[in-house]
């Protein structure tokens, strides 16, 4: 049965179905501990690690060691400890324009799937405006005329972003409409706001909580990719993208400035990507079949 015609049913499988559903999944069991371990290494990483932008030009482009076991940039900084530093800021990028997205996405698709007739067309309208555009195309150009920094990256992420969850969030509220347990509550005299809160949300919580876990790897990408082209994180932050910016000229002489934190990177897209996988199994729903 499709999670959408039950009412409740996400809850009772998150409560006591979905561990025990990635548990059975490898693949998302693998996801789920890769970043496990990223974000605890990001939240102890003061603990774990030294001063990221401390660095001596004696200790220049020095290679793996014991001493500096990812060895050191052109500055003479430590990569491990710029690697533990930038998983903190890449993070709470990936996870901070998510959110903001999926809160945008959610209420609008809320609105319009709820209210229909002009509501629904002028607010799917705008939608398709920002999804008519290629996403990172439509990023960069608004990071470049706002300027280089992380605000404007998360600012120029978060609105090339939220049409998608916006546009399921519509899909799935229309399908519950049709449901009788709608129309058994509004002939027992339900209220709107509790109609809402009690069957419409628990039932588009499932297509948006896979839709953001599979989302959390396409922003690190992004925000990695517009740090890269120097829109993002400036010196000396250790930012991931940065990182291989500043790397790329020493490529032949120093390939583990790039090569560190472009694998790191890529652990961290491809567990939330398995993990969400798992969870889209585990919730018996695919985000990405809408309707129009």
């Amino acid at each position: 049965m499709n999670t959408l015609s039950d009412p409740g049913r996400f809850e009772s499988i998150r409560r006591s179905n979905l561990l025990t559903a990635l548990r059975n999944n490898p693949a998302s069991l693998a996801g789920g501990i890769v970043i496990a371990l990223v974000t605890l290494v990001a939240i102890a990483g003061p603990v774990l690690v030294g001063d990221p932008n401390a660095g001596a030009l004696s200790n220049r482009l020095q290679p793996p060691s014991m001493a500096h076991p990812l060895g050191t940039d052109p500055l003479g900084r430590d990569v491990l400890s710029r690697l533990v530093y930038g998983a903190r800021i890449t993070l709470a990028m990936a996870v901070s324009i998510t959110l903001i997205r999926l809160i945008i996405g959610f209420v609008v698709g809320l609105l319009a799937g709820l209210f229909g007739g002009l509501v629904d067309e002028v607010l799917m309208r705008v939608v398709d405006f920002l999804l008519a555009f290629p996403g990172i195309v439509l990023a960069l150009v608004i990071a470049g005329i706002l300027g280089p920094s992380l605000r404007n990256v998360l600012l120029a992420l978060v609105v090339v972003g939220w049409g998608s969850y916006a546009r399921v969030v519509r899909s799935s509220v229309l399908s519950v409409r049709e449901e009788p347990f709608v129309d058994a509550a509004k002939l027992a005299g339900v209220s709107r706001i509790r109609l809402v809160w009690t069957h419409f949300v628990p039932n588009v919580a499932g297509p948006v909580v896979v839709l953001s876990t599979l989302d959390l790897g396409g922003v690190v990408l992004a925000a990695a990719g517009l740090s890269f082209l120097g829109l993002g994180a400036q010196p000396p932050t250790p930012e991931w993208g940065t990182m291989v910016a500043d790397g790329s000229d020493y490529l032949r002489s120093a390939p583990w400035l790039v090569n560190v934190p472009g694998v790191a990177i890529a652990v961290v897209v491809l567990g939330f990507n398995l993990l969400g996988d798992g969870l889209r199994d585990s919730l018996d729903t695919d985000p990405t079949r809408v309707n129009r």
